[in-house]
């Protein structure tokens, strides 16, 4: 089992607001990038450690969570951020690592928003928000010629907010399916980080756009969500698409 190579986040350049400062925290395969008022980058470490530790902590007593591609048993007893990761990944259909990003930007997101207006938090390209004034996010979608030439606009309506991507072509997680984006928009930004590998999973090709669409229609609590494959995109639901070009 594969999974493709990880490519620099270059992107970052280009994520600003006005009014919020960017700052970088990274701790081991956590890596965020993250608007807010201030620079918060000590309380972020501290927080990306403590969350951290209670995974690692469950994994190592259960190892099987690490690499499970299938739900993982509900646990009463787990710490919060794996309970979240377990709910969020069985209600996609998908094994726990699946929500892992999401979670974690949406856990740091939530506790640094009594702190600062408006909270951007940025992890491996899935995205927590929570914003006052309207955003507009890019779709990366690798060697697409559609990539970062589409954008969602984000209504502050819709805040807080999870938009997390899954892809085939770029990055380091391990997708089963073709597409080069698959985008999905839940306020839970770990349903959002675990349907968008479900999605991405169903698409083998651009036939399979909208069969998997219609899939994720039917998953509740999804807000939207878009499939780039190549040159071919679908989207369904409370997605705005706007030309970056």
């Amino acid at each position: 089992m594969t999974t493709t190579a990880y490519e620099p986040r270059t992107y970052r350049t280009s994520m600003a607001r006005p009014g919020l400062v960017g700052f970088r925290v990274a701790v081991k395969e956590t890596d965020l990038w993250v608007l807010a008022a201030r620079d918060f980058s000590l309380q972020v470490r501290d927080l990306v450690i403590q969350e951290r530790q209670q995974l690692e902590a469950y994994i190592a007593a259960n190892p099987g969570f690490l690499t499970a591609l299938t739900p993982w048993p509900g646990d009463p007893f787990a710490p919060p951020v794996v309970r979240e990761m377990i709910e969020a990944a069985a209600a996609a259909g998908v094994g726990p690592m699946a929500a892992v990003a999401g979670t974690l930007a949406a856990r740091v997101g939530r506790q640094l928003a009594p702190l600062s207006p408006e909270i951007i938090v940025e992890n491996g390209g899935d995205i927590f928000l929570a914003i006052e004034q309207p955003a507009t996010v890019a779709l990366f979608a690798g060697k697409s010629p559609l990539s970062r030439r589409v954008g969602l606009h984000l209504d502050p309506s819709l805040s807080p907010l999870g938009v997390c991507t899954s892809s085939a072509s770029v990055g380091h997680s391990l997708s089963l399916g073709r597409a080069d984006a698959a985008c999905v928009l839940a306020e839970s930004a770990a349903l959002a980080d675990a349907a968008a590998t479900a999605l991405g999973n169903r698409v083998q090709g651009p036939d399979a756009i909208a069969p998997a669409l219609s899939w994720i229609a039917a998953l509740p609590d999804i807000l939207g969500a878009v499939v780039i494959v190549g040159e071919k995109l679908g989207a369904w639901g409370r997605v705005e698409l706007v030309s970056l070009t």
